[in-house]
């Protein structure tokens, strides 16, 4: 039996597409907030691997940076290809 005095830990676990997801729609409703095309900023981010082109506000910067960079490129090529975009 577990001691009285000691806390126990429950970690619900996020499917690794939501949580990506979660991460990209946090850092670019903060981008747009601050008033960065964030666009531009989170294919710098990417391309670089620069945290700097990302705002801290909102936490922003340190979500993204918990998330790999091909975990972006995969969850926005999913989206891409999801949407056919190209048909347009």
């Amino acid at each position: 039996m577990a001691e009285i005095n000691n806390t126990q830990y429950f970690k619900v676990s996020t499917d690794p597409e939501k949580r990506v997801k979660m991460v990209l729609d946090l850092v670019y409703n903060a981008m747009e907030e601050k008033g960065y095309n964030p666009v531009n900023q989170i294919v710098g981010y990417i391309m670089s691997g620069d945290p700097t082109y990302i705002t801290s506000h909102k936490n922003a910067r340190s979500m993204i940076m918990k998330v790999e960079r091909d975990e972006l490129v995969e969850e926005l090529l999913r989206a891409y290809i999801k949407n056919k975009s190209w048909e347009q």
